[in-house]
């Protein structure tokens, strides 16, 4: 069962990595948007560096998310073997 609990919170520090990483590459979109007279070379390579950041949290989420499943998974096997 402790190998469950341990997926259990890898998969959800995962989550909230993600949620964090996500939150603040919309902040800095928003900012970047903002922000006027920039020069426009360095204002576009932070959008894109925001937009990468965007896509790693959302995957970052996505696989904390497997996590969970895959630990659910094991309880249940767990759970149905045991009884």
């Amino acid at each position: 069962m402790e190998i469950s609990k341990n997926l259990f919170n890898a998969g959800l520090g995962a989550v909230q990595a993600g949620q964090r990483r996500i939150d603040q590459a919309a902040t800095d979109i928003v900012g970047s948007s903002l922000r006027r007279g920039e020069q426009p070379q360095a204002e576009a390579a932070d959008l894109t560096s925001s937009l990468v950041a965007l896509d790693v949290g959302k995957f970052e989420a996505q696989a904390g998310a497997k996590v969970i499943e895959a630990a659910d998974a094991a309880l249940g096997t767990l759970i149905d073997t045991h009884a």
